[in-house]
């Protein structure tokens, strides 16, 4: 027998996927793609300041909230059921207007806690269904970090759909390679490549794809058990400073510090402040492959200021502040 509350529960969708996988990209594309909806996002970053939020596109037609400080999965986790009880009662209020839900997880979340909470408590499974997992998988990286992170590995076995992404750059025999090894992983789950997020938004929204007893039989105590331990040897930093780039100083220390560093960089991404460039360029970064956009220009009312976050495995904090001051031009 159906439940005759679900027609107004909200559908909403786990963005998750390992460190620069590419889900903001993905995000993005879904926020600008001509459908019509209204989304609320939940943003959650690894970290004390957030970046994505400054990356999205935004067109008024959709609510973003940001998680700092935490995984979604673990710490914070409070939050995510204050934030979408807030959410749904804002919308029955009459507040706010949206059709659905997006949360886009850090990508260090285990996505099984946070599944969890649609089904544990009360106030959430009375006003959303949990509609899919989406899985992005970067092509380039992925077999390392299967390989190397119990989170990788969970958020391909808990994907309904998985999307890989940078194909382009990892070539097709590696790329069917790790796809091969996905659908060993999860024969449940479509895979799909991805370029740039361009994806069949049908196959990923409003497709009810979560299925509670495959994920049981998958992790038996999914409705219990809600442990979950990262590797204390990832760290984040961010990065802020108000002075203008030297663009070929910077570029000269990323180039080098990269090449030293690059395989602890798990990930690192943020906007710059460039002399003499009046639009925030957009950079970021995964291990040894990094690259910049123009962004949005800054406002007349706003101090241009470089913001960069850091995630890694024992990362020189101090080394790389002092290289990044060196970049900047002198009062």
């Amino acid at each position: 027998m159906s439940n005759p509350a679900e027609p107004t529960r909200i559908p909403t969708t786990i963005l998750t996927g390992f460190l620069g996988a590419g889900k903001t990209t993905l995000l993005n594309r879904i926020l600008g793609e001509q459908h019509g909806a209204r989304i609320a996002v939940i943003e959650n970053e690894f970290g004390e300041t957030g970046i994505d939020n400054e990356l999205l596109v935004q067109d008024g037609n959709e609510q973003i909230i940001e998680m700092n400080n935490g995984c979604i999965c673990c710490t914070v986790r409070g939050d995510l059921v204050r934030i979408l009880s807030t959410l749904a009662q804002r919308r029955d209020a009459g507040e706010l207007t949206f059709d659905r839900v997006i949360i886009e997880t850090t990508g260090l979340a285990d996505p099984a806690p946070v599944a969890q909470t649609f089904f544990v408590d009360d106030a959430v499974q009375d006003n959303y269904i949990l509609d899919a997992i989406v899985t992005v998988v970067d092509a380039c990286h992925g077999g390392d970090q299967l390989d190397e992170h119990h989170e990788a590995q969970e958020q391909v076995g808990f994907a309904d759909r998985i999307l890989v992404s940078k194909v382009d750059l990892a070539g097709e025999a590696r790329a069917e390679q790790l796809m091969r090894r996905l659908r060993q992983m999860n024969p449940r789950a479509p895979i799909k490549p991805a370029h740039f997020g361009e994806t069949d938004l049908t196959q990923l929204l409003d497709i009810r794809s979560f299925n509670l007893d495959a994920i049981v039989e998958i992790e038996p105590d999914f409705l219990d058990d809600v442990s979950h331990e990262h590797d204390d040897d990832v760290t984040s930093f961010v990065y802020r400073n108000t002075k203008p780039f030297d663009r070929d100083r910077l570029e000269d220390f990323f180039s080098a510090t990269v090449a030293i560093y690059g395989a602890s960089m798990l990930r690192y991404k943020g906007v710059l402040h460039i002399a003499g460039v009046e639009r925030r360029s957009v950079f970021q970064g995964v291990h040894m492959i990094f690259g910049s956009d123009l962004g949005k220009p800054w406002s007349a009312n706003e101090v241009p200021e470089t913001k960069i976050v850091f995630i890694g495995k024992q990362l020189p904090v101090e080394l790389f502040k002092s290289g990044l001051d060196n970049c900047v031009l002198a009062s």
